[in-house]
């Protein structure tokens, strides 16, 4: 069975949420991207075809970062092309001007920049300072913007750092301003080792509000690490979000970040919005019939409560 049973979930809408959400599918990238295995190049395409059909209508494709960072996703050059024609956004990570030559000769319309709260993360993940990986991405956000091309900025380690921590609240703001400032359309805030709560979400949204950044223009991205990734979507949605990522199946964590697990799987996401009344033009049929297959192809069950619950997978 890969179907809800009918009337299921039922549907109580809450007060004061959005009547919309738009789901930023990161499976194909973030999700694959941490497997030890490549995925093969096609496989790939179907998934983002399958998810496609789904109705996602924004799916991370891949990153053109060098391949000896992230091998897993190598075959960028490759993959785009295989996809591009569908019609749904295809954002890709692009973190300098190399990397947006490539962007470019792809015909990439929606990139993504992605920068560190903390000093640790920013040395592991880029090589460089927070203040020195700002300073590489301005000009890439600069001609992105020129060209008419969407930009994304995402920021990770927002609320602890395995090196560092707790993260303050005030450095989240800094560095989240300072990508709006030099021209990204929208920030997306990650919870990459997983450790938010609820009150923590609000009150980060609430310090970017005032500092300038809208509502309108972020995103949130959680990891399940302590099983909390639904608790803080919904805290997020009760302050205006309606941009949330998640993962197809809840692949995917982050290869420099050992106590990074699993993202928000979308299905579990979908499961609790449509209960809530909230559009997402998502099939949750075909998404979950999707995971199953991608499940087959890596050789094990999906992580996802609601995949296996709809299809009967022991854990």
């Amino acid at each position: 069975m890969s179907t809800p049973e009918p009337g299921l979930p039922i549907v109580v809408p809450a007060p004061d949420l959005p009547a919309r959400v738009r789901i930023h599918e990161v499976g194909a990238r973030d999700g694959l991207q941490n497997e030890k295995d490549a995925v093969p190049t096609e496989v790939k395409a179907e998934f983002i075809r399958r998810l496609a059909d789904a109705g996602l209508t924004t799916i991370e494709a891949t990153s053109l970062v060098r391949p000896e960072w992230v091998p897993q996703l190598a075959d960028a050059d490759r993959l785009y092309p295989l996809v591009a024609g569908l019609p749904v956004a295809l954002p890709v990570l692009v973190p300098n001007n190399r990397a947006l030559d490539r962007a470019l000769a792809l015909g990439v319309r929606r990139i993504a920049v992605f920068a560190s709260v903390t000093e640790s993360f920013a040395k592991a993940n880029l090589n460089r300072t927070v203040d020195e990986a700002l300073a590489m991405f301005a000009p890439v956000v600069a001609r992105a913007r020129a060209e008419g091309i969407h930009v994304r900025g995402y920021l990770s380690m927002c609320f602890g750092d395995p090196w560092e921590g707790p993260v303050p609240i005030h450095r989240v703001v800094r560095i989240g301003k300072a990508l709006m400032d030099m021209g990204c359309d929208e920030l997306s805030l990650g919870d990459t080792i997983g450790v938010a709560t609820p009150g923590h979400v609000q009150d980060l949204l609430s310090e970017l509000n005032e500092e300038g950044v809208p509502t309108s223009a972020i995103g949130v991205h959680f990891h399940d690490t302590y099983g909390q990734a639904l608790a803080n979507t919904l805290a997020a949605l009760q302050h205006g979000v309606t941009t949330v990522d998640a993962s197809a199946g809840g692949l995917g964590g982050c290869p420099y970040a050992k106590s990074a697990t699993g993202n928000l799987a979308t299905e579990d996401l979908v499961w609790m919005l449509q209960g809530l009344g909230i559009d997402t033009g998502v099939d949750l049929g075909r998404l979950t019939a999707t995971s199953v297959w991608m499940a087959g192809h890596l050789g094990r069950p999906s992580p996802s409560r609601t995949v296996r619950a709809l299809s009967h997978q022991e854990p």
